[in-house]
């Protein structure tokens, strides 16, 4: 995994912050593969409760980590009970890492 611990903890502590402290955040794409470069940051904040404003909530916990990490880009799909699960939110609960 792509990332020190520091940026581990922004992650964990934004998540909580922002959507309370049950919720879980999963890190997938390229940025779990050590031996890839570069990349985005992709999250998947999976969420217990109802989410009644995903897009601003997913705004802000990756403008919160992009902020850390010196501007790189963060994507953060949201999976709660009263969301659409994709086939993107299944692939990233199967092949991510829990931060």
């Amino acid at each position: 995994m792509r990332l020190t611990p520091a940026q581990i903890e922004v992650i964990r502590e934004g998540a909580a912050q922002l959507a309370g402290s049950a919720a879980r955040v999963w890190l997938f794409g390229s940025r779990i593969r050590d031996d890839a470069r570069g990349g985005d940051v992709d999250l998947l904040l999976e969420c217990d409760q109802v989410v009644d404003e995903p897009a601003q909530l997913s705004a802000r916990l990756a403008a919160r980590v992009s902020r850390a990490m010196h501007g790189r880009k963060v994507d953060v799909l949201i999976k709660a009970p009263n969301l659409m699960v994709l086939p993107i939110h299944t692939l990233a609960l199967q092949e991510g890492v829990r931060l």
